[in-house]
């Protein structure tokens, strides 16, 4: 089932019945998600910590209008930057309108490494591909291939053109691919006799 689907039933149960399991099951599917990307707009744990939980205080009390959200994931996370652009205003930081300075971060490959019986090496060159991407190609990719965004919502989210988030999209993938070509080549120069 996709995503944003899962999550509406849970928004419909929590809205029509007040459904705390599912409440509990919503928060445990999108907290770390959201928490790190508040982390990456407010550079501070305790801070993205705090706002998460306000979104899901929020959620709770506004819970008769939730069947009413068409794209839940989108919903959350612009959720999320609001909030968190709000809150560095009020502190008179310097409000950083550019998603480019965001500090994003990966925790893992938006595959299975096991599936793809990749040796530690590769998904170690992988993760460094994806690290050393350009701040906004990096945060597309994020958003789209680890939290399940699709093209369209990210660039609702980063207040881009969609064709600006798939020529990112196409540059992080043309990076992966050379970094995964390099690694093929590498191994295929293994003599026989090592290879099992």
């Amino acid at each position: 089932m996709h995503r944003n689907e899962h999550i509406k039933r849970l928004l419909s149960a929590i809205a029509l019945n007040a459904d705390q399991a599912a409440y509990k099951e919503l928060f445990v599917l999108l907290h770390s998600r959201l928490k790190q990307f508040a982390y990456s707009i407010l550079k501070s744990n305790e801070e993205a910590e705090e706002l998460v939980s306000d979104v899901f205080i929020r959620i709770w009390e506004k819970r008769d209008q939730l069947t009413s959200i068409e794209t839940p994931l989108l919903y959350f996370y612009t959720a999320v930057k609001n909030l968190a652009l709000n809150r560095l205003s009020k502190q008179k930081k310097q409000v950083s309108q550019s998603s480019e300075e965001w500090l994003v971060q990966l925790n893992s490959i938006y595959f299975d490494p096991e599936q793809l019986m990749m040796t530690e090496e590769m998904i170690r060159k992988i993760r460094k591909a994806i690290n050393d991407l350009p701040p906004r190609c990096r945060i597309i990719f994020k958003l789209i291939k680890e939290d399940g965004l699709k093209y369209r919502e990210a660039a609702e989210l980063l207040q881009l053109s969609v064709k600006t988030v798939e020529a990112q999209m196409a540059i992080a993938l043309r990076r992966l691919g050379k970094c995964m070509h390099l690694e093929i080549k590498e191994l295929n120069r293994i003599p026989t006799s090592n290879k099992k």
